[in-house]
């Protein structure tokens, strides 16, 4: 999807500015992801999250992803940080904001922020470190957001154990947990995949 996106900005060069994006609607937005005849999935509200983005970069940052960036002065935490400065958009809106420190990697990898606050990264919490934390028995068993919430916890104690940044130890991991599901089954010696809750799609 990031490549399809950059292929139609390089078509047409402003395609995504702030301007653009806060007039954008589903079937530009289905035209832009679609391979083969085929698109993304619920494109009105894909749509909407653009819009959402434009009308935030317009309204507080003069319409400029760098000055977002240039606002949070390197902090990731805080009440002027990028995690919190992100927080007002949809798309961003999970409390634990799996999102927003996903974002904030990338723009630190590609050299577009500096982080002076390394303290405040988290663990990207999402299905596939969820499933380890769990076979693992770092978290419990429970409702999602609890079990999200002590995801993102326990990694970040491990993190600190072994000296090692959450956003690294969150991308080893998930690259491990994504290419083998099997990687921890239901007991330290099981290596096979436990019997799938049925009312989850994250363990």
């Amino acid at each position: 999807m990031w490549e399809l996106g950059l292929r139609r900005a390089r078509q047409r060069p402003r395609f995504l500015t702030a301007a653009r994006l806060r007039r954008i609607g589903p079937d530009e937005v289905a035209g832009v992801f679609e391979i083969d005849g085929e698109t993304v999935a619920d494109p009105h509200r894909r749509a909407a999250l653009w819009r959402d983005l434009g009308v935030l970069l317009e309204g507080r940052y003069a319409g400029s992803a760098v000055a977002l960036l240039e606002a949070c002065g390197s902090q990731l935490g805080g009440a002027d940080g990028l995690i919190q400065r992100l927080q007002p958009l949809a798309a961003y809106a999970d409390p634990l904001a799996k999102k927003s420190f996903l974002f904030a990697k990338i723009c630190e990898r590609r050299g577009w922020l500096e982080v002076s606050d390394p303290e405040a990264w988290e663990v990207s919490a999402d299905n596939v470190l969820m499933r380890l934390a769990l076979r693992a028995g770092l978290v419990v068993e429970g409702p999602l957001e609890e079990v999200r919430a002590g995801t993102r916890d326990a990694f970040k104690r491990l993190a600190i154990d072994v000296g090692a940044s959450p956003a690294i130890l969150d991308d080893l991991l998930w690259e491990r947990g994504r290419d083998d599901p099997d990687l921890l089954g239901a007991g330290a010696s099981d290596l096979q995949e436990p019997p799938r809750d049925p009312g989850s799609s994250w363990y």
